[in-house]
Order: C-alpha cells, then sequence, then structure tokens
C-alpha cells in the first residue's frame, strides 16, 4: 500500500512539474501602423492566456490579432497559465504607413467613369488637405475624384497631393488609357458629313468624316418597314396632316410636324417633344435613343416607354450644330 501512494505522489509530482514550451508566431512579419497582426499561439499546452503587446494593451484570447497605432518597435510577450516561468516574448517592428490611392478598375477605356479614393492611416484625426490632378491639371480636392480620360493615352499621369500634419507627399501613378468600340451618330452639313461617337452620357467631338456619306445617303425618314408593313409618308399624312418626316420603334412613332412629337403607332397620345422646327431626326434602337436637330443643335433622349407618351427624360444637347439637313445612327462599332 506504501509502494502505491508514493508511486501516484511520484507522478502526479512529474505532471505537475511538466514543461510547457511557449512560443508563438505573427503574421505579416512587417506590419505597417494601423494593419491588423495576427498572432498565433504554439505553445505545447496550456489553459491560460496573457499577451502584453508593448503598447499598454493585453488580451487573454489563446491567439488574438492586434493592430498597431504608431511605428515603432514593441515587445510582445505571452505569458502561459499565470506562470513566469512559461513565459516568451519577441521584438515585433511596426513600419511607418505610406499613404496611397486605389481605384477599384484595373483597365481604363475612354469615356467611362473612374473613382480614385486616398487611402492613409490618420488614426489621431489631424487636419489633411487633398489636391487631385490628371496630367498635371487639379481636378479636385476631396478625398475622393470621379473623372474620366476624353483621350486614349499609354501613360495618363493620376497624381494626389497630400497634406497631413508632418506629412506634405504627392503619390503619381501612370494608366494606359484604351479606346474603346461604340456607336456614332452621324450628321449632314452645308460643311460636309461628321460622325460623333457616343459613350453611354457622353460623345466626342463631332469629326468630319467622308465615309458617312454613304449612310446619309440611304437614311430617310419617308418610308419605313415595320413587323413586315411598309408605312409612306403620305399614307401616315391622313392620321398626322403635318407630317414631314418618321422613324418608328416599339410600337412609337417618332415624327417632325411643328417641331419634334411621339404618338402611339395607330396616332392615339401624341405628345410635342421639342417646339423648335425639327430638320433632321434618326433612331439607334441599339441604345434605344432619338436623336433630332433643330436651330440651336443636335439633341437626344431615351425612347419614350409610357403608354400615353408622357415622357420624364430631359432633352440632352448633343453639339450644336446650327444647320443639320440629315442624321443617321450607325449601330457598328467604330
Amino acid at each position: 500500500m506504501k509502494k502505491t501512494v508514493l508511486l501516484l505522489t511520484l507522478c502526479c509530482a512529474l505532471i505537475a512539474c511538466k514543461k510547457i514550451e511557449v512560443n508563438f508566431s505573427y503574421s505579416p512579419t512587417a506590419p505597417r501602423a494601423g494593419e491588423s497582426v495576427q498572432f498565433s499561439n504554439l505553445s505545447s499546452s496550456g489553459e491560460d492566456w496573457e499577451w502584453q503587446f508593448g503598447d499598454g494593451l493585453s488580451s487573454t484570447l489563446k491567439s488574438p490579432s492586434h493592430a498597431y497605432k504608431k511605428p515603432g518597435t514593441y515587445l510582445v510577450v505571452l505569458t502561459v497559465d499565470k506562470k513566469s516561468s512559461f513565459r516568451a516574448s519577441k521584438e515585433i517592428t511596426v513600419h511607418d504607413t505610406l499613404p496611397t490611392f486605389v481605384c477599384k478598375d484595373s483597365l481604363f477605356t475612354i469615356f467611362t467613369d473612374y473613382t480614385f479614393t486616398a487611402n492613409f492611416y490618420n488614426p489621431y484625426n489631424y487636419e489633411h488637405t487633398f489636391e487631385w490632378a490628371v496630367n498635371d491639371s487639379v481636378m479636385g480636392t476631396e478625398a475622393s475624384l470621379t473623372t474620366f480620360f476624353v483621350d486614349p493615352d499609354d501613360s495618363v499621369s493620376v497624381s494626389l497631393h497630400l497634406t497631413m500634419a508632418t506629412l506634405d507627399t504627392v503619390i503619381t501613378k501612370r494608366f494606359f488609357v484604351e479606346d474603346r468600340a461604340t456607336n456614332s451618330v452621324l450628321l449632314r452639313t452645308p460643311e460636309g458629313d461628321f460622325r460623333q461617337r457616343i459613350f453611354g452620357k457622353r460623345a466626342e467631338e463631332a469629326e468630319f468624316d467622308v465615309t458617312a456619306s454613304d449612310l446619309l445617303d440611304l437614311e430617310q425618314d419617308t418610308a419605313q418597314f415595320y413587323n413586315g408593313n411598309e408605312f409612306r409618308l403620305s399614307e401616315l399624312q391622313q392620321t398626322f396632316p403635318a407630317l414631314e418626316g418618321f422613324h418608328i420603334a416599339s410600337r412609337k412613332i417618332y415624327y417632325r410636324a411643328e417641331g419634334l412629337w411621339v404618338a402611339n403607332i395607330d396616332g392615339a397620345y401624341p405628345v410635342q417633344i421639342d417646339s423648335l422646327p425639327c430638320t433632321a431626326m434618326t433612331l439607334d434602337v441599339l441604345d434605344s435613343r432619338i436623336y433630332w436637330a433643330n436651330e440651336k443643335g443636335v439633341w437626344y433622349m431615351p425612347f419614350v416607354g409610357s403608354d400615353n407618351n408622357k415622357f420624364v427624360s430631359t432633352p440632352v444637347q448633343l453639339n450644336t450644330f446650327d444647320d443639320v439637313t440629315k442624321l443617321a445612327a450607325d449601330g457598328e462599332a467604330k
């Protein structure tokens, strides 16, 4: 009996004296101020954890994460089971945070909106200023810049001048801006034929284009096939006496008659879109837009969708050509 008690006592003593190997690692190995650091507990055993991160903060999680507000070198100490003999420590160097700016897009094309956003670390809310520039032209003074590029370029410069406390820095990045295919509107004037490419809500300047003549020669608004039926100006003038020209799309007729009008194809619910005399018009069925010309220039708006032809879109001015005699929509990519 005495031998059994002695053996149990020795076993308990050996268990109590078992050494715990305390160790840990962290990632990333070269963190910056404000960046989350993940500490991984590699200790062989234990039930109680105490972390001291060296900046006055602590944790009792087994494998915590921590972010340092300031750059510097800190001593991190891990104590297991509240015993000073079960302790490990390591130095961690936290580097300064370099300001930058980011954009969620990586490919850039002309006439497309892109947003660039300042990314900087300011834990103490210092006053700061921004100045954005594109190719050295100042474009904005807010934390983000939304802009678009007009011309394709293999090296567009976007810069952010950031000031904050003692920081005064300029971050510059360069981007490749590509051209892209899009639809066009062709214009005939006494000076010649022009092409104007349309990019969503924006358009290029109109440029002289000798290739536009063939399509403009064919384009006319006095006759049209729609859903297998032929519509002619003379026949439609019985319903629309002042009709000078027309186009049909989505069971709507858009027509020139002392201005620009839209009505249902049976003549119901005529609504005037523009009161100025309309010298030319065309429809772009791919982009669902109507284009027309008056004495102030060329305008466009989306197709009218309501049954009673009440439109809510505001006409947008495309250019200031005041002598357009013909328009044509070129739906082929250019």
